[in-house]
């Protein structure tokens, strides 16, 4: 008996310090209705009597109503106490018939659920329990040791077959020791669930915010199968591989992220499309389908008169002309080369008369100038060093008219040539040869300004 009572003390012992506060499991009250048997040990000699009367009797004694309730009250670690109070109706005792008396109990037991140790079996919750309970038999009352085992099979989260059995050992053998085995139903209860989502709070990692049951309480509110909490767009059905963003246009950026959702670009441009490779965006490239710069919008530049010099550049942009004259036409001065198609207009010697070659070249220089307006012309004569000064001034300036009537016969306006004799003056070159005197027998055709 003193081996009992140290169980009973080291067993209570272990609950108190355990956390009783502790209210971190689902569901930790619990209730529970059913009826019991109780059957009357016929020795209250050796446990091996005990056990061949345990498995021998037949001597249950049962009420037919709800004869046990519970309440029960879970602590932690596996440990839960257990309040019981039982009434049944003791019609045999040894043998049948020789009794007839009220039996009641009430008891607090210390539980100890065995899924602690086995794990987890989901519906099936076996259990041991100790405690203590006093017991009213015959008019006779006395505290007695309880000890056993049982069992709930649960039908949801909230409700179970319960099934209890044990015996109980008095302290003065006021009562025989007798087995009492119970079977109900039982409901827990308790569990806090602040966000009605079906996940009690101890195991909702979102405890103020509905959600769902396989992502431990937290909500996933655009249903793509990602929680809210690791999803980058929440509200926006989407892929795991874009964090939860949806991606419309499929080319691998995010739609929050993608500057043309709709159009399937890469991600260097933000997801938008460059179809012509030129660097603009085909949302901002005016010619999506031809390369042209940025500056224009995309587009190539145009060069309307086909010089070479795009219109951007072409101050011209009808007329063809060189880059080196930004696009536009060289306009040439017609008497840029007048110097040079008058050298060699020469004459015979102490002559005036226009040779065919001189005329030859009278005849370009007409070209050349007569259409050429607001602008006046002289014609210098020029003669070699033989004769004297006098006569060669005279026979210069008679090459002169010789050469003004030339031009004037071919339609050139009179007023607009003047003539000169320069004599021997301004040779070109060397008067002691021959051919140095012909060089010098010539006219010369100048602008009057020059």
């Amino acid at each position: 008996m003193k081996r009992l009572k140290l169980a009973v003390i080291a067993l209570f012992t272990l609950v108190t310090v355990s956390n009783v506060n502790a209210q971190d499991e689902n569901n930790p009250w619990a209730i529970g209705f059913g009826v019991n048997v109780v059957d009357f040990y016929l020795n209250n000699t050796s446990f091996t009597d005990k056990l061949e009367d345990h498995i021998g009797s037949s001597d249950w004694n049962f009420l037919p109503s709800v004869s046990r309730i519970t309440a029960e009250k879970y602590l932690d670690k596996g440990f839960s106490l257990q309040f019981s109070g039982t009434i049944n109706k003791i019609t045999h005792k040894f043998s049948d018939g020789d009794s007839d008396f009220l039996y009641y109990s009430l008891g607090l037991n210390a539980k100890y659920d065995l899924n602690n140790l086995i794990g987890d079996t989901g519906w099936f919750d076996p259990f041991v329990y100790l405690g203590g309970d006093y017991v009213s038999a015959d008019s006779m009352n006395e505290g007695m040791l309880g000890v056993g085992f049982g069992f709930n099979i649960w039908v949801n989260e909230n409700i179970g077959f319960n099934y209890q059995h044990g015996s109980k050992y008095g302290f003065s053998n006021k009562i025989q020791d007798h087995i009492q085995t119970s079977a109900g139903i039982v409901i827990r209860f308790g569990g806090k669930d602040t966000d009605g989502d079906g996940v009690y709070d101890k195991d909702d990692a979102c405890p103020d915010v509905a959600g769902l049951v396989e992502f431990n309480g937290c909500p996933d509110a655009d249903g793509d199968g990602i929680k809210d909490s690791d999803d980058a767009c929440p509200n926006a059905a989407g892929l795991a591989a874009m964090n939860g963003c949806p991606d419309a246009d499929g080319d691998g950026v995010a739609d929050k992220d993608d500057m043309c959702a709709n159009a399937k670009g890469t991600k260097a441009n933000k997801g938008c499309p460059d179809s012509d490779g030129d660097g603009v965006l085909d949302k901002d490239d005016k010619c999506a389908s031809t390369s042209g710069p940025s500056a224009n919008n995309g587009c190539p530049w145009p060069d309307t008169d086909g010089d070479g010099v795009l219109d951007k550049d072409d101050n011209c942009k009808n007329e063809v002309g060189p880059a080196s004259n930004s696009g536009c036409p060289v306009v040439v001065n017609p008497l840029e080369s007048l110097p040079e198609i008058t050298k060699d207009i020469n004459f015979n010697l102490d002559s005036a008369v226009i040779t065919s070659d001189a005329a030859s070249k009278l005849d370009k220089i007409y070209n050349l100038i007569s259409s050429v307006d607001n602008v006046t012309f002289v014609i210098e004569g020029h003669a070699d060093s033989l004769g004297n000064d006098t006569y060669n001034k005279y026979l210069s300036k008679r090459r002169a008219e010789s050469a003004k009537k030339y031009l004037v016969k071919k339609g050139m306006d009179a007023s607009k040539l003047e003539t000169k004799g320069y004599g021997e003056d301004n040779p070109i070159a060397d008067n002691d040869t021959e051919e140095g005197r012909a060089q010098n027998r010539r006219v010369v055709i100048k602008l009057n300004d020059m």
